[in-house]
């Protein structure tokens, strides 16, 4: 049993690769996904997505404002509170900081996570973030903020093994996603290599990110497998190792996910 720990059934292909939600999630089950965290990366879109994934059980949600979206619509902190309290909704997020693509709106992506990480304290439910680019900022802000007393995990993993160390340390997972079976992210594999199995989730990120060999094509919950099964390449143990203790440390994690 696997679970695609963040991935955008709202934004999956279903005009071209899937007729609906059922048929996507039919192809993870038959791949030996059988849950997945469906992720919404604004407040704004969070209730269509709901709608999408509210009827499937094996379906959990999270809410939050992504970092290169704050531009983009003002921050409605009660529509948010009032979102994250929605009893599907396991978690806050994503959120975070991404100054790789938008550092030019440092300032106001610091401010409405910071809001997102009091209300993920607020109410005891995992943070999950985003982060490129911006270790030290999203590591002080997570410390100053108390984020050690929700947890959380650092979605899509791309950074030092340092930045993973200093997260693990207040609590957090470090997620794997695609990205570890390129052939350019030696460096990420060596990273994955030395972060503990009980610490690592895996996921998808789909639509985005498909791992090799569906690298170019849209990505889905089914490739959760692909991820794990490089996950135990570069571990060298078993996808069963893999698929055991990554479920265990997500149900862990999202304690309000019931398997």
């Amino acid at each position: 049993m696997l679970v695609d720990s963040h991935c955008h059934l709202d934004r999956l292909d279903y005009q071209n690769n899937h007729q609906n939600v059922a048929d996507a999630l039919a192809k993870a089950k038959l791949a030996g996904v059988d849950y997945c965290l469906a992720v919404a990366i604004s407040p704004e879109k969070f209730p269509a997505m709901l709608e999408k994934v509210e009827q499937f059980e094996q379906v959990f949600a999270s809410c939050g404002m992504h970092p290169l979206y704050v531009q983009d619509q003002p921050f409605d902190l009660a529509q948010m509170e009032a979102h994250i309290q929605h009893p599907k909704v396991v978690a806050v997020g994503e959120t975070g900081l991404d100054y790789f693509y938008a550092k030019e709106h440092k300032t106001l992506q610091q401010q409405v996570f910071v809001e997102q990480i009091k209300l993920a304290v607020k109410h005891n439910k995992p943070l999950i973030i985003h982060t490129r680019d911006a270790r030290e900022d999203t590591l002080e802000l997570l410390r100053e903020h108390q984020a050690d007393s929700c947890k959380g995990v650092l979605h899509c993993f791309t950074e030092s093994l340092e930045m993973a160390e200093a997260a693990m340390e207040m609590g957090f997972y470090i997620s794997a996603s695609g990205i570890i079976s390129f052939n350019s992210a030696k460096e990420l594999q060596q990273t994955f290599k030395q972060i503990p199995l009980e610490r690592i989730l895996v996921e998808t990120d789909s639509p985005y990110l498909a791992p090799v060999p569906y690298r170019g094509k849209e990505n889905q919950p089914a490739y959760t497998r692909r991820v794990a099964e490089c996950l135990a390449e570069i571990k060298g143990i078993s996808l069963q190792q893999v698929a055991e203790q990554t479920t265990k440390n997500f149900f862990d994690l999202f304690s309000l996910a019931k398997p």
